[in-house]
């Protein structure tokens, strides 16, 4: 089996989040074995050869007497001697070939002495350091060769004054390629003379590998029993994310109500539904929005082409009238044109509204100022009375109550409050109360009237653009029905609220606040 096929078997696709965890989980995984069993061997290895060189560093205090001399155990090494002169006169060459032969090694302390004990070690190499620097090869009858370091290395090893059971080995290669680990002795310190004694490394070195081929073979198993372990965990651990997808896959435009559940156990996932259910609620909110302003525009291009359609008919018509022979009659000719100027004088207020809102929708530009709201009641108060005509006005104003505001755009405002209770009230019987006060910090200005009322139908609508609750009423006194959504916007710039109370029958009441100055 391949390992694509395998991949494939176990739904597992190289680009998968599952894939790359489970890939990386077994990678760190493998990555950790390698090196525990770095470790393992290095601390394995010394923990050998330290073993090893405490054995040997026994055995080599425990050599036998005889092989050294100067009245201790290990006093000096007993150098070889040749045969002793009876006769004065020296030895002959066979003599000398004899006692060299009987040595039974080369040089002048090549051998051993005839009455020296034979010295037998298996795998091992024994070696005298003199204090001149002489290496003598004790073993050459085991058939080991001892590995002779440098001078200095054997000075250092003089110098050294560790404690007597302290044991210090070295590895090192001898002549023939044979590693074989080290231990020395120092005679005594008189005499300068170490003895080194060394084994090879084989057997340690291949119980090291057959360790290290059972760790590995424990570490392929291990490897292979966590991927078939790990798999169902981490189908069991991604589900939520993918319940995610599905809910992701089944949301288009017309079902943004989906919510991704946001309980699941896990944080990460629980803060990435969260996340995800606030953009789909930002989103439908966006959606809603535009569907509202496409709506709202749509309304906005129909009641501005029937408010700009009705004077320019009437316009036209009168132009007609005048074309047709009417300009001759002084009588008919001054009607026209007083009608027309009339109906100009509608389109302009209506182009100017539509300016204005054009302006508070894009960004109103306000020249704010602390002001005394008693004061520009005060300053108002005739205009108002000259709009009420016969009608009775009452003027409730708390003195030194101020506001942060632009004075000119509250005017319009006020004037715009005022002239719709004008329009809503009897000529004869009408009453309109206005009053000022200040409640929380805020300044409130309200304007009562005692008219028809709004049904309460109407209430929700009465600051949309272009909206009449009373299509005929409004149409008589030439309005647009825009001074309502002029305020409120105007207002809502202040960082204020205005809201409307009204009971059919009775009357209506506008109500705005606006942030004083200590806010």
């Amino acid at each position: 089996m391949t390992a694509a096929s395998f991949m494939q078997k176990l739904k597992l696709s190289p680009r998968s989040l599952r894939s790359q965890l489970l890939a990386r989980s077994l990678l760190i995984l493998a990555a950790l074995l390698l090196l525990i069993g770095a470790l393992q061997y290095v601390i394995m290895r010394d923990f050998l050869y330290r073993n090893q060189a405490e054995s040997m560093m026994s055995e080599l205090r425990n050599l036998p007497h005889e092989l050294f001399d100067g009245g201790g155990p290990f006093g000096g090494y007993q150098k070889p001697y040749p045969k002793e002169d009876h006769t004065g006169g020296g030895s002959n060459a066979a003599d000398k070939d004899k006692t060299s032969s009987d040595n039974g090694m080369n040089g002048e302390y090549g051998g051993r002495r005839p009455d020296s004990p034979f010295l037998f070690m298996l795998d091992k190499s024994l070696a005298i350091i003199d204090v001149d620097g002489t290496f003598i090869n004790v073993s050459a009858d085991t058939g080991v060769t001892p590995p002779q370091l440098t001078g200095a290395e054997y000075d250092q090893i003089r110098s050294k004054s560790a404690p007597r059971n302290a044991v210090h080995y070295q590895v090192a290669v001898a002549s023939d390629g044979t590693e074989q680990l080290l231990v020395f002795l120092t005679l005594n310190p008189g005499s300068g003379q170490i003895i080194q004694l060394g084994q090879t490394t084989k057997p340690l070195t291949d119980l090291l590998m057959r360790q290290l081929l059972i760790f590995a073979a424990l570490s392929i198993l291990a490897l292979a029993g966590g991927l078939l372990l790990y798999l169902p965990i981490l189908r069991r651990t991604l589900r939520p994310l993918n319940r995610m997808v599905e809910t992701v896959e089944r949301i288009d435009a017309g079902s943004l109500n989906e919510r991704s559940p946001s309980g699941q156990g896990q944080l990460e996932i629980d803060r990435l539904a969260d996340s995800f259910n606030g953009m789909l609620e930002r989103l439908e909110r966006s959606f809603q929005t535009e569907r509202e302003a496409k709506e709202q525009m749509r309304r906005f291009i129909a009641d501005a082409s029937h408010e700009l359609r009705t004077p320019l008919t009437s316009i036209h018509g009168f132009i007609e009238v005048l074309l047709r022979g009417a300009a001759e009659r002084k009588e008919q000719l001054y009607m026209a044109l007083n009608s027309m100027h009339g109906e100009s004088t509608r389109i302009k207020k209506l182009v100017e509204d539509l300016l204005t809102l054009a302006k508070l929708d894009r960004a109103p530009q306000l020249h704010l100022s602390t002001a005394r709201l008693d004061l520009l009641m005060a300053e108002m108060e005739p205009h108002m009375h000259m709009l009420a005509e016969q009608r009775l006005v009452r003027f409730e104003v708390k003195p030194n109550v101020q506001a942060v505001c632009d004075t000119d755009k509250i005017k319009q405002v006020i004037l715009n409050l005022f002239h719709n209770a004008v329009q809503h009230t009897d000529s004869q019987n009408g009453e309109i109360e206005v009053s000022l006060y200040s409640a929380d910090h805020h300044a409130v200005i309200s304007i009562r009237d005692n008219g028809g009322g709004i049904a309460a139908d109407h209430l929700l609508h009465v600051f949309d653009r272009f909206y009449r609750s009373d299509v005929s009423r409004t149409r008589k006194h030439g309005g647009a029905g825009l001074g309502l959504s002029i305020s409120q916007s105007i207002i809502e710039a202040h960082g204020g609220t205005i809201s409307v109370d009204s009971t059919v029958g009775t009357g209506s009441s506008f109500t705005f606040t606006l942030p004083t100055h200590d806010k």
